[in-house]
């Protein structure tokens, strides 16, 4: 259920008829993206800007409707921001970093995700999915304007797929008939009903909860303060066994109400059943609903992300459940860690089986995400009466006793994996070196006197010296921190007083020294872009 006025859908990339339609012989290019959304988008425009000729195809001729996807971790923010679009989502968005838990009427606890200073971003921001998708597709058009080798085609649908050993032969359809190209890489980021996975024959392996919830997006002006609010067995029983509330731009709030598994869908989505729902949980507050879902929990993945050149990316690879935002945040972190690979592959600096380090990192981190939403989903949802019964427990010892509150899960919110026992990470010989800096960890960010660390880091390999002058290592760019503040100190050196990091173009961690050789930097250096596996 859409109400007009908050389609946010623009003809960004509207059908015209390209040359390859018109090409006596299929035309190739090196890379195609199939699905225009945020992590098919962001996933195009990394790899442009690291100079890959790069066609995006989409079935639609802009970004979607309704709000879907809202929360956008700090993590999402770093990488955006390395794309060049995360100011305008920022801008944009309504920040937060305060949540709170209640039960009942009563308030549980409430944390900070973000307690510490001297970082860029917020922890979160919330914004609606087509304002972060248009965000991207604006950066795009920039690029573009700038020389980036990026096209994006509208109302171009992918009919089928025939996979070979050293790319692909893809079929298309438009408004004006077929045609076909074929590919070195094909990337699936179509969403969680992927026709490029079905096409193939592929499935997902997990578990579909037996639960549904309801979202509602409301628009109204309320004084209330911008944090997330979470009830388990709200005092405005109509809502169902658990709610959620949280603001939006343009004075858009989200609602999820727990409403049941065995319920009449077509009837939970008639607006006086909502309104029921909504007006008791906001007595005498006015508003007006513009858009309506109901979703049930899936926390599933595809078996392996490659299969052979096509790789999913995204929810077409992996689902999990929207408690905890680690949806959209995943998928992204998925394209950042896929884009450098391919691109280092098809421009000759890398082995082929450097990609299959994307399979290895992220299934692993999706893995991870898997564990945590099944977790949240099994505490939201409790199965039998006992867990209920435990469920409780645990929240009312939380009202008074720190001990407790960890054990409270209503969706562990977004973090970056860290990618331990990675073939890809290499020493780690740093006398008492912070575990938040570990090989495989992303950068943490810190204050500098011109700005902050992971601008100054880049998007390439680098080596940061801290405390000390870097090797000479040829080729291989240097950043310099004569004096580390308190900030760096802490996320990146703790005891010792000097230190050596080998930092990935994704800014996860590749290697770490007190002091090291040329030699050894280059050794780690050759791990980290799969030589050693060639």
């Amino acid at each position: 259920m859409l109400d007009d006025r908050y389609a946010l859908a623009h003809r960004l990339y509207p059908y015209e008829r390209a040359a390859d339609q018109d090409a006596e012989v299929a035309a190739h290019h090196p890379v195609v993206v199939i699905g225009g959304g945020p992590i098919g988008m962001a996933m195009a425009l990394d790899l442009a800007l690291r100079g890959v000729r790069t066609l995006v195809l989409d079935d639609h001729e802009g970004v979607g409707e309704g709000s879907r996807a809202i929360c956008f971790a700090k993590r999402t923010l770093e990488i955006c921001d390395r794309l060049g679009c995360a100011d305008a989502m920022v801008d944009k968005g309504v920040v937060w970093n305060l949540g709170k838990v209640f039960h009942g009427e009563d308030l549980v606890f409430e944390f900070n995700l973000l307690p510490e200073g001297g970082h860029r971003h917020p922890a979160f921001i919330n914004l609606q999915q087509p304002y972060f998708e248009k965000f991207l597709v604006d950066r795009i058009r920039q690029a573009q304007a700038e020389g980036a080798p990026i096209e994006i085609r509208g109302k171009n649908r992918v009919e089928s797929l025939d996979v070979r050993d050293d790319g692909a032969g893809i079929e298309i359809m438009t408004p004006e008939g077929p045609y076909s190209i074929t590919a070195d890489w094909v990337l699936a980021c179509d969403g969680a009903g992927s026709p490029t996975r079905r096409g193939l024959g592929l499935g997902f392996e997990g578990k579909v909860f037996k639960d549904s919830f309801l979202i509602a997006d409301v628009r109204m002006k309320v004084d209330f303060p911008v944090e997330r609010r979470f009830w388990f067995e709200p005092p405005f029983r109509e809502a169902g066994d658990s709610a959620l509330l949280h603001k939006q731009p343009d004075d858009i709030w989200r609602i999820d109400f727990q409403i049941g598994w065995d319920v009449d869908r077509d009837a939970e989505l008639k607006e006086d059943r909502i309104r029921a729902r909504i007006d008791q949980m906001l007595p005498g507050v006015e508003y007006e609903i513009v858009w309506t879902s109901i979703y049930t929990f899936q926390c599933r993945r595809m078996e392996s992300f490659r299969h052979g050149r096509v790789l999913f990316v995204g929810d077409s690879a992996h689902q999990v459940s929207p408690f905890g935002a680690r949806g959209a945040n995943g998928g992204v972190q998925d394209s950042d860690n896929l884009a450098w690979k391919l691109a280092m592959v098809l421009n000759d600096e890398a082995p082929e089986a450097l990609i299959d380090t994307y399979d290895a990192e992220r299934c692993y981190a999706t893995d991870e995400n898997i564990r945590n939403s099944t977790r949240s989903t099994d505490f939201i949802t409790p199965k039998s009466e006992i867990s209920r019964v435990f469920r409780n427990a645990v929240l009312h010892l939380s009202r008074r006793h720190d001990f407790a509150r960890p054990f409270v899960n209503s969706g562990r919110l977004s973090v970056p994996c860290i990618y331990d026992g990675s073939p890809l990470n290499g020493a780690d010989s740093l006398p008492g070196g912070p575990a938040q800096t570990r090989p495989g960890a992303p950068c943490p960010d810190a204050p500098l006197e011109d700005g902050f660390l992971l601008h100054r880091l880049g998007t390439g390999f680098v080596l940061l010296a801290i405390g000390q002058e870097p090797p000479d290592t040829s080729g291989l760019r240097s950043v310099s921190i004569a004096t580390p503040n308190a900030e760096t100190r802490a996320r990146y050196l703790v005891a010792a007083d000097r230190a050596l990091y080998l930092i990935r173009p994704d800014q996860h961690v590749a290697a770490r020294w007190e002091t090291a050789t040329p030699v050894e930097i280059e050794a780690a250096l050759n791990r980290a872009t799969g030589k050693e596996m060639a």
